[in-house]
């Protein structure tokens, strides 16, 4: 039977309806006998849908199942304007119940998409762990999905409301004399929305650049922490001690930061020493090296002992020593410094920073040391 049969049927028996029954009654039967057929061609189109895909990979198996409601809710709605086209009612009834149908699908197209991205994201992201130990890759695409998906959102958000409220008459006008104008309303939102639209646009540059990334560790602000969470407008990055630092997307565009694994967790930790002249450095070197050796936080790659300055009272001995990341390297520079510490007060403490008496004339002067000016070791900054 051809389309034009059916509506000819259908208005046939809805005339026929008219002369037993109230204009509204008719009309209300229709739209209740139109919803449940379109409930009905749901579960059909469902259960088609769910067998054909029964063999098919994650993706469309899970979208079939998140998509039940807003395909049940597009159906409704077409079934719903068919059935407005057909039911006696008045001209203005008939005009509102299809501008109030067309403002739902626009939002059910858009729950689709926004549907469709999240199971996409969702199965893309369980290809990568976090909690391995070479992280550098499944941070990447962490990061980057999790920025574009808070951006598609927005946009997919703002795209719907905007087609919803062009619908209505009064404020597509509106909408037109404002860009033709351009005046003072104008400028007053763009400087509104600002700072917005500042960190959307770095949200997105951060996305493709990727200058930081989730689980990163960074320092900001002169604080050690790893980044936490990367929302749309912020980067929560959790400090060494589990406080949480909050700053602005654009900050990271803006303004200079170290990152510690932006290519590689590997680092070198560093130990500062300082030592008597008389201090015999080979076998300080030897300890040290057995020691680091002995130290499974050493990743094997890196080791150095290297006297890197020579001061008045003392010499400056450097350690070098690196790990896979920064926490390993801060935790291998402890046990170093404190091992080698040991050691030199058990065997070697001659090679401590000693104070020196000079003798004439049969009395003992005695010179205090005073504090080692120049450029110190740097501070131990959180975690490493």
């Amino acid at each position: 039977m051809q389309p034009e049969q059916i509506e000819t049927e259908l208005q046939q028996a809805i005339g026929a309806a008219q002369r037993v029954l109230p204009d509204w009654a008719v009309a209300l039967a229709a739209y209740l006998i139109a919803a449940f057929l379109a409930l009905v061609l749901f579960r059909v189109v469902f259960s088609m849908l769910t067998r054909a895909v029964a063999e098919r990979d994650l993706f469309w198996r899970s979208l079939v199942t998140r998509a039940a409601r807003p395909l049940r809710l597009v159906l409704l709605i077409m079934a719903l304007g068919f059935a407005n086209g057909l039911a006696p009612a008045s001209a203005a009834t008939t005009t509102t119940i299809t501008h109030v149908l067309l403002v739902a699908l626009i939002l059910s197209l858009a729950w689709i998409a926004y549907t469709a991205l999240y199971i996409w994201t969702t199965i893309h992201l369980r290809r990568f762990k976090l909690d391995a130990e070479d992280n550098l890759l499944a941070r990447k695409h962490v990061t980057q999905t999790r920025i574009l998906m808070r951006v598609a959102k927005v946009m997919i958000v703002i795209l719907a409301v905007a087609a919803a409220l062009m619908t209505f008459p009064a404020v597509r006008q509106y909408g037109v004399s404002l860009l033709a104008a351009g005046g003072a309303a104008g400028i007053v939102v763009g400087l509104a929305l600002q700072p917005v639209l500042k960190n959307l646009f770095a949200g997105i540059q951060l996305a493709l650049t990727q200058p930081i990334r989730i689980d990163d560790a960074l320092i900001v602000e002169g604080e050690w922490g790893n980044v936490e969470e990367i929302t749309s407008t912020y980067v929560v990055i959790r400090i060494w001690d589990w406080r949480r630092l909050v700053v602005p997307l654009s900050y990271f565009i803006e303004q200079p930061f170290q990152n510690w694994t932006r290519e590689s967790a590997e680092l070198i930790g560093t130990v500062m020493i300082y030592l008597d002249h008389t201090a015999d450095i080979e076998a300080v070197r030897a300890k040290a090296r057995e020691i680091t050796e002995a130290d499974p936080l050493w990743d094997g790659k890196v080791f150095a002992v290297q006297v890197t300055d020579f001061r008045e009272r003392v010499m400056e001995v450097r350690i070098l020593a690196s790990a896979r990341n920064g926490p390993r390297t801060y935790d291998l520079r402890c046990n170093i410094r404190e091992k080698l510490v040991s050691w030199l007060q058990a065997e070697m403490p001659s090679a401590l920073p000693r104070t020196r008496a000079d003798l004439s004339s049969g009395e003992a002067v005695q010179f205090a040391v005073p504090e080692i000016s120049g450029p110190k070791p740097p501070p131990e900054t959180g975690g490493l």
